[in-house]
């Protein structure tokens, strides 16, 4: 067990963002950057998603503060064809799933445990809503959640030293190893959950993004522990709509959930006032799954599991461990079996790691210490959906290629990754 998160002592971007910004900078100075660094699904907009946004321009007033009835009775139906039956007054919509995570936060007492490494802007929130997040250790088998053995133990190290753990985030799938944990293994920690009465917070911005649902199944902790579950997701990644801001929460039902939804409407209507009106219309919309949109969804998933194996396959071949990738679009590999090799060339931790990648061959990614993983550790995440093309033509032939690692745009940008690794692992065991 691990304390992630204490009250800011100097403000920061987050660093996700932070890397964003800088690789735009440094590409525009002229230098070449493969950008693996940022977790955004680089896809244009499709064009039915576009025709309701102009169709939405003349909302300009503002809206109910949890969203339109429409949007609510769309997310609802979205929620029940995931055998999680939903009223509507249980969802609370906002401008993407962080700010709803954030009045999470803001409304539930006590502190929060994290599976380690996650998604790095879930320990910062809970500094600043005034809480310590302890972070424990993933499983050897998936990402996104808490062994349950260390969770037990983190419990009680964490009340002994005077914390008051009362909220338990997954991520279902994960952000960052790009797998999602199996259902025996979700059914444990909710056991736990219950037992050490825990409130889960499921975060499922990459649920329609399993590469194979035929082969991975994904539970939601809300079909087991409905009464205890509060679910987060957004089309940020399912629909490459990153930059429109839409997200979405479900409560549970019943009095518990009642109280929680009060609070983040409260929290919202003091910050973000609604979700702006043309992304109501577009969000009524596309959680309605008409078939144009499920398509999509199957399309996106495909291509995104393309290139994520792809990128795994370049990192096994340079000699790391890493997890199969089987949703998303990230790779989280270990370098440690190349340990000896990088520290000849002063890479001994994370961050050594991320600066000899970014300097030296030209590969832009984020460092495990950045997600609250141990900082010596040889670990980092790469978001693989950058890789897809510049342009909408080179994205959209990406969607529709059968092989989209064999497109030459693609291609090109691949074999600059097998470089820079071998730049990084020359003379190691391949």
């Amino acid at each position: 067990m691990t304390a992630l998160a204490a009250p800011p002592r100097r403000w920061r971007t987050s660093p996700n963002l932070a890397i964003n910004e800088m690789v735009a900078r440094r590409r525009a100075a002229g230098e070449q950057i493969v950008h693996l660094g940022f977790g955004e699904a680089r896809l244009p907009a499709s064009e039915p998603l576009l025709r309701r946004l102009v169709d939405g321009a003349g909302r300009n007033t503002y809206g109910p503060v949890a969203g339109t009835p429409e949007l609510r009775a769309a997310v609802a139906g979205y929620f029940g064809r995931r055998r999680l039956a939903t009223d509507p007054e249980q969802v609370v919509a906002g401008p993407g799933s962080k700010p709803l995570l954030m009045a999470l936060n803001l409304v539930l007492p006590g502190d929060v445990l994290l599976p380690r490494p996650c998604w790095n802007s879930y320990a910062p929130q809970a500094a600043l809503a005034g809480k310590r997040a302890f972070g424990v250790p993933i499983p050897a088998e998936c990402g996104g959640v808490p062994d349950p053995d260390g969770l037990r133990r983190a419990i009680q190290a964490a009340r002994a030293g005077g914390g008051d753990p009362r909220t338990l985030v997954l991520t279902v799938p994960d952000n960052p190893t790009g797998t999602v944990a199996p259902p025996a293994l979700i059914r444990r920690l909710c056991a736990i959950a219950e037992e050490e009465d825990l409130l889960l917070i499921s975060d499922e911005i990459y649920r329609d993004l399993v590469h194979d649902p035929h082969t991975t199944p994904v539970l939601s902790p809300a079909e087991v522990l409905p009464e205890r579950t509060v679910i987060a997701t957004g089309l940020s990644k399912s629909l490459a709509l990153g930059g429109w801001r839409i997200g979405v929460i479900r409560v549970p039902a019943g009095p518990r959930g009642e109280q929680l939804r009060d609070g983040v409407v409260s929290v919202a209507s003091e910050v973000w006032s609604s979700l702006a009106g043309p992304m109501q219309e577009v969000a009524a919309y596309a959680y309605g799954e008409p078939p144009e949109i499920r398509d999509r969804l199957h399309t996106c998933a495909r291509l995104h599991g393309a290139l994520a194996r792809a990128v795994h396959g370049l990192l096994v071949r340079a000699g790391a461990e890493c997890r199969p990738p089987t949703a998303g679009f990230y790779v989280y590999p270990d370098f440690a079996p190349m340990r000896a090799t990088l520290a000849r060339r002063g890479v001994t931790d994370s961050a050594s790691l991320q600066r000899f990648l970014l300097d030296e061959a030209g590969i832009a990614v984020l460092g495990g210490a950045q997600l609250g993983d141990d900082p010596a550790a040889l670990r980092f995440k790469a978001a693989t959906s950058t890789l897809y093309g510049e342009t909408r033509n080179e994205q959209e032939a990406a969607l529709a290629a059968a092989d989209p690692a064999a497109l030459p745009h693609i291609a090109t940008v691949l074999n600059r990754i097998e470089a820079g690794l071998d730049r990084l692992c020359a003379g190691g065991i391949r």
